[in-house]
């Protein structure tokens, strides 16, 4: 059976432009802290990287700080701040959290005065692809002196992510979710923005993320950046808004029961999130994996866990509809033949549902 991976918000299919970058640098021997020629040589790989991802977020090179991932990026961006954020975003920054930012059904945040330290906003979520675009205003009507922390792990690639642009003082990015590999990320930070470091010891990063730099991962990250970045301007993920619009039309007609999240707002072009309410999410899940089709029910970070949605809860729905969403999330090398597959598929599955609910 040939499988159709409709899941590129949980990771994107590594770039070959990455995987080259990845094998060149396995062979470069030298410590990028070292003085001598193999380790200028090494220094110079993750220097290159650091131009390229600054480059895709429009910054200076020097206001990257490579990370694990969004995950460290988050602590250390929040690390000892007065976090305030909605119940929506994801794991990594809400597990900060200390204000609550009430939020409409939309998606959309609803802006308030507060007396934290540290504003955090997803650019575009990853359960639903509902994007927020109201950072200058909130920076603004919050004032206080707070700073704005802006999780573009999503958005980054897919559409015009800035960190000038934003007004925000932190940017957090994740290579895998732009085709390079896991396990590598970075904090943006604009310049005159500092953190308290988690990590400490050899100074490295400038002090602000110590250890020795994962020299390959951060070639592939730097080389999925660039890939990404040519993508955003080719307009690769725009084409794809009219492929996910037809896959939910097809899903509609078929199945007039189905909530389509956000269908109205703001949204990533490639990704799509509906339920069927009393139909469980993860149940479609292995109905669709068994079918040859990879879907989530949620972020990769909290799928496989047999509870209700946080996101579509803080939005405002029952227990009932947030346990019962799936997300497609498709990428430029999506076919429209793979979309509608799927969507046959599931409309199948559907209807066994539909005449035993009945």
């Amino acid at each position: 059976m040939n499988r159709v991976y409709l899941d590129w918000n949980a990771t994107a299919p590594l770039r070959e432009e990455a995987r080259a970058a990845m094998i060149a640098a396995m062979d470069i021997i030298g410590n990028p802290s070292s003085v001598h020629a193999e380790g200028r040589v090494a220094k110079g790989i993750v220097e290159r990287a650091r131009e390229q991802v600054a480059n895709l977020v429009g910054i200076e090179r020097n206001e990257v700080v490579f990370t694990s991932g969004a995950t460290e990026s988050a602590t250390l961006a929040t690390r000892g701040r007065t976090v305030a954020c909605a119940d929506f975003e994801h794991d990594c920054v809400y597990a900060h959290q200390a204000i609550s930012i009430p939020t409409a059904k939309s998606g959309e945040i609803e802006f308030e005065k507060f007396d934290g330290d540290l504003l955090a906003i997803q650019a575009s979520n990853s359960e639903t692809g509902i994007s927020q675009n109201n950072f200058r205003w909130a920076q603004q009507a919050w004032g206080q002196g707070a700073m704005v922390l802006v999780d573009a792990v999503q958005s980054a690639g897919k559409f015009g992510t800035n960190l000038n642009d934003l007004g925000a003082d932190f940017l957090m990015l994740s290579a895998h979710k732009l085709g390079g590999p896991k396990g590598v990320g970075a904090l943006c930070l604009k310049l005159g923005v500092e953190v308290n470091p988690t990590i400490t010891g050899g100074g490295q990063e400038e002090g602000r993320r110590s250890g020795t730099e994962n020299i390959i991962g951060i070639a592939g990250f730097g080389a999925a950046a660039e890939a990404a970045d040519c993508d955003q301007k080719a307009g690769k993920w725009d084409a794809l808004y009219d492929l996910r619009n037809a896959m939910e039309a097809r899903i509609a007609d078929a199945a007039p029961d189905a909530i389509i999240v956000g269908q109205d707002m703001p949204r990533l072009t490639n990704t799509s999130c509906f339920a069927v309410p009393g139909w469980k999410g993860e149940t479609q899940v292995m109905q669709m994996d068994l079918a040859g089709f990879a879907i989530s029910a949620g972020s990769a970070c909290s799928s496989g866990k047999v509870k209700a949605s946080r996101v579509l809860k803080a939005m405002g729905y029952d227990d009932i509809t947030a346990s019962s969403a799936v997300r497609v999330s498709i990428g430029p090398t999506t076919t429209e033949q793979e979309v509608m597959s799927f969507a046959d598929a599931w409309i199948k599955a559907y209807k066994k549902f539909a005449a035993k609910a009945a």
